[in-house]
């Protein structure tokens, strides 16, 4: 019998958590009728979360574990959880106890009604303000506004998604909180609700400041990737005309004042800055071209499109003669 549903937790020092987390979580998937799988990745745990998780497989079969031989990160767990699920619809959420299995029926129902990806907005967060809300409200309003796929809550592991949407995720990083647009990038229909989000029951969060750096470039990637992956020329030759244009249009001053009006270009910065501004562009504009023989090749290589098609209708494949 086929898989319908496959959950993928990922699992961190979250020991505590685990045993009620798995009784509410069969609770709520059983009284939804439909097959399912549960896939715990444990990404290095060090306080004794495995025994437990060991415990749970042995007691339900439906229970699959991934061990990880270090701490790779949340959304290296993700991808494994991805790599290893069966279902045709993949639900995620957090080891911790803090998102609500009770919130997923309804999800489903809104994955049913037409969207490919549900994504949780946590109301409300039960996290410090200081430390974790204001970041995020942050980072939110930041990330809607470069990828053009504005959220309330991109953080929230809480989704519901489409086998055939997180079959074209490639994730690296810190990337697992911009699925949302990264399948929106795909065509994917996103949609958000309202969620609970519960005070943590044990543990400490795993989470902090430290990570907004890491946010911010890895947002920074995925605008490159979702936007000029496929034209880089038009990110460096622009950068690159504007600083030639300048440095030219300096020195193209210097001269004429050093030609017709007899001005001296000793001890004038203005001539190292002309020289530096069209030396830059120069190599701006060396680095879009290589940049686009990688993409030819990247692509022409391994036979892959620059496009994704939702579906093809009444067209045969040409035979080659």
């Amino acid at each position: 019998m086929s898989i319908e549903l496959s959950v993928v937790i990922p699992v961190f020092n979250e020991a505590e958590n685990l045993t009620p987390l798995h009784a509410e979580l069969t609770q709520t998937l059983a009284n939804l009728g439909r097959s399912y799988e549960i896939i715990y990745v444990d990404d290095g745990s060090s306080d004794g979360s495995l025994p437990i998780l060991e415990e749970l497989q042995r007691s339900d079969e439906r229970v699959g574990i991934l061990r990880f031989t270090r701490n790779y990160g949340q959304t290296a767990a993700l991808v494994a959880g991805f790599d290893h699920a069966s279902g045709a619809i993949i639900v995620t959420l957090d080891g911790d106890g803090q998102n609500d299995p009770a919130d997923i029926p309804a999800m489903l129902a809104r994955l049913d009604a037409g969207s490919d990806v549900v994504t949780g907005w946590r109301v409300p967060r039960q996290d410090p303000w200081l430390s974790r809300q204001l970041p995020s409200s942050l980072a939110n309003s930041l990330i809607g506004w470069i990828t053009g796929v504005r959220l309330h809550d991109y953080g929230c592991t809480l989704k519901v998604m489409r086998r055939e949407v997180v079959s074209g995720l490639r994730l690296y990083g810190e990337m697992h909180r911009f699925i949302p647009a990264l399948a929106s990038d795909l065509g994917a229909r996103v949609a958000e609700m309202q969620v609970h989000h519960r005070p943590r029951r044990a543990g400490v969060s795993k989470y902090g400041l430290s990570r907004s750096v890491r946010v911010l470039l890895d947002l920074i990637t995925v605008k490159f990737l979702s936007s000029y992956s496929t034209r880089p020329i038009q990110v460096f030759g622009v950068v690159g005309l504007l600083s030639t244009a300048a440095g030219l249009l300096i020195t193209g001053i210097l001269g004429f004042e050093r030609l017709f009006l007899g001005m001296p270009l000793a001890n004038r910065p203005l001539v190292l800055l002309g020289i530096l501004l069209t030396l830059m562009g120069f190599q701006f504009i060396t680095m879009g071209l290589l940049g686009e023989l990688l993409v030819r090749t990247y692509h022409e290589s391994q036979g892959k499109p620059v496009y994704r098609l939702a579906e093809v209708r009444g067209l045969r494949k040409a035979s080659v003669l």
